[in-house]
């Protein structure tokens, strides 16, 4: 296997996270979006949408999407569970990952998108829309507090894919200027923690 992989990716990171959980270590062949490698022909016949990461199989067929691309490694590699031992603990580890993913990343990326000076010139910029992201994205990070004030981690009682996730989401945050409020005790108590993992550097 072979890991396509971006650098400062959101969801490159989440796999790279997630492999160092796990352990497991696969060759990473980097692409450069800046020089717009993953927009050139033989990158679109690996995956059309041009999108990072991307987990190249042994028998040439390709795996996109970080969470299918972790769920592959977690089929392979089943402990340390990260997805849920059984059936009550997978639901409860799906539904934190996707509200993460929905409610918190979502609008944090519409601010790097539509503020960032990084998209220039690259795409269409709403700098309404990033705005008013940008006061949903605090209002996400209040909501998490006060969630946070009754387990230690997203989903429970220890550290899940929910937890890389939002882990990743809130690196990008922090390089668009929305930083965990000094009120916020809980959440800041929460990424202190799982910045301080091994694999957090990752």
């Amino acid at each position: 296997m072979k890991l396509y992989d971006l650098a400062a990716g959101l969801n490159p990171r989440r796999v790279r996270i997630f492999l160092a959980e796990k352990g497991v270590s696969i060759p990473i062949v980097p692409v450069d979006m800046l020089k717009g490698e993953n927009t050139a022909p033989a990158f679109l016949a690996i995956n059309p949408l041009g999108k990072l990461p991307v987990l190249e199989l042994d028998d040439g067929s390709h795996i996109s999407e970080s969470t299918a691309i972790c769920r592959y490694i977690e089929s392979l590699h089943p402990e340390p569970n990260l997805f849920g031992r059984d059936a009550r603990e997978s639901a409860g580890i799906e539904m934190w990952d996707r509200r993460i993913e929905l409610t918190v990343m979502a609008p944090i990326l519409h601010v790097f998108r539509h503020l960032s000076p990084f998209w220039a010139g690259r795409v269409i910029q709403v700098s309404e829309w990033g705005e008013v992201s940008k006061k949903e994205s605090f209002e996400r990070l209040k909501w998490l507090d006060g969630e946070l004030s009754a387990r230690q981690f997203i989903a429970g009682d220890r550290y899940t894919v929910a937890d890389i996730t939002l882990q990743c989401t809130l690196i990008v945050a922090k390089n668009v200027g929305i930083r965990i409020p000094e009120d916020h005790s809980n959440l800041a108590r929460w990424f202190s923690q799982v910045s301080a993992r091994p694999t957090a550097r990752a």
